[in-house]
Parts: C-alpha cells; structure tokens; sequence
C-alpha cells in the first residue's frame, strides 16, 4: 500500500484530521481537496497533496484528484446543509460549475436529502473515475464499541431512559428525520432535525430544568457509510454538560468517537455515562 495515493474530500471539523491520519498510518498517500473555507489548519501538514477548492465546482476536485493520482476517495466533513442548499446569496458567492448544475437538474431539484445528496455526488465522481469509498475505513479505533464505555455507569433512571428511547431515535434516523434524541424519566424533550445535534442538546436544557437526561444518537439501519457517520466529540460533552445532560447513549459501530480517549475522559470528568448500544 506504500505506493498507494488516496484522495480525501474534506469539509469541516475534526473528522477529515483523522482520517488523514488513519490513512497515513496504512501507508498511504493523502491527496486532499477541501472546501474552501472549512478545512482544520492542521489538515494541509498531514496531506502529501492539499488544495482548497470550491463547494459548488465538483469538476475542480476531480481534476486535482486524477492529476495526483487518486482513483478512491473519503468523502467527510461538515457543511452546514443551509449554506448548501438553502442560502439564497450561494451563487453570488461560488459560480457552480457545469456539473454541480447538472447533479442539480437531473437529481437534487426533487430531492434534497442527505442520501439523495451524496448519490448523486458518489455517481458523478464515478463517472470520472473517482470512487467513493467507507469513510470508516481508516478510523476504526474511533468507532463506538458496545456496553459502558467510560468509568461512570447509567443511573437506574438513565438505563431506562435509554431502554425506552433507542427504538424511538432508530425510528427517526430511519426515516430521515433525525439521528439524536433528548429524553428524561420517558418523556422526548427535543428530536434532532436541521438545527444539528448542538442546537437541540441546547434546546433540550432549556426545556428540562432537571439535570441528567439522556441523549441518544444513531445512524440509520440503511446508513451509507460513503457518507459522514453521526459523530459525538469533546464539544458535544461539554455542550451535555452545560445543558444538563447526565448520559449519552450510541450505536455500537454506527457512531464515531471523535478522538475516543479524550472524549471518554471529558464525559468521566463530568460525570456523564457514556453506553455503546447494540444494534
């Protein structure tokens, strides 16, 4: 694998880090493309090959991407999905290229979810030569395992929240509505929907006065896992912490732990149970 070169399409955040460090790891040569205006700094000192390109000019990433060589590539990475698909000023401020008009026209104009999304992106990159692949292929030390994962254990009250709960949040993220959940003492105080999980842990703490509820998160049964996998990282402890949350519970392998060792010991340091759950 030493010769090998794969391409890493980067958006925001940590995740797009670790998998270039994961991919270096397996002896492999990063060739990142990222979205200009989104990308961690300490992405371009990892990457053999980096270049920050435009959202809307897909012709623009598979250009660089064949030029370095990569024939796979790790789509990951926020973009907030307002700024994409909802801002009216978008055009004024990146001219889409003649593809990014084209997945428009044939595929997105009548269906703008996430799946939807990176179908029509995942063919377009196939057609010139670019496959995308797992994004969890290269980070699976920072995959949620099963069962307590840190050294505070549910209440009894919490591990029945959880109980009741997690068929509710695998409903919801089954349907596209949501991939987290706020409940307490079996009432959902807040369902996860365009706001993103940070928006609703704040919400549920504003709604429930009473500390130690609980927040679930999980992909869908039919996840792609071409796309980006529901993450749960330090920010999203502390976030628990200051809305008033007391465990969080994710699915076992479905769920990424960003930086698994720093973020068991944010949720051990404030007292925050953390549950694997089998799926």
């Amino acid at each position: 694998m030493a010769n090998d070169v794969l391409g890493l399409i980067a958006g925001e955040g940590r995740l797009p880090v670790l998998v270039a460090r994961g991919m270096r790891a397996q002896g492999a040569r990063v060739a990142c493309v990222a979205f200009r205006g989104h990308a961690d700094p300490e992405l371009q000192g990892i990457c053999e090959h980096f270049e920050e390109v435009s959202l809307y000019r897909p012709s623009a990433w598979i250009r660089r991407l064949r030029r370095w060589g990569a024939h796979d590539a790790v789509m990951v990475g926020g973009v907030s999905k307002s700024r994409m698909m909802h801002d009216p000023w978008r055009l004024l401020r990146d001219i889409p290229d003649w593809r990014a008009i084209r997945v428009w026209y044939r595929r997105l104009r009548h269906d703008k979810r996430d799946r939807a999304l990176l179908a029509a992106i995942a063919e377009e990159l196939s057609h010139a030569g670019i496959e995308i692949i797992d994004s969890t292929t290269h980070i699976a030390e920072h995959m949620a395992g099963s069962g307590q994962l840190g050294s505070v254990a549910p209440t009894a009250g919490q591990t029945s929240d959880i109980a009741f709960g997690w068929s509710l949040v695998q409903t919801s993220a089954d349907i596209g509505i949501g991939q987290a959940m706020a409940i307490r003492e079996g009432d959902v105080l807040a369902v996860e929907a365009a706001e993103g999980t940070a928006a609703m842990i704040k919400r549920a703490g504003a709604l429930c006065r009473i500390s130690g509820w609980v927040l679930l998160k999980n992909a869908s049964a039919d996840h792609d896992q071409r796309a980006d996998v529901p993450t749960i990282g330090v920010e999203t402890i502390e976030q628990l912490s200051a809305s008033g949350g007391g465990a969080v519970a994710v699915g076992a392998g479905r769920v990424i732990l960003l930086e698994q060792d720093l973020v068991l010991a944010a949720a051990d340091k404030a007292g925050i149970a953390v549950v694997g759950m089998d799926t």
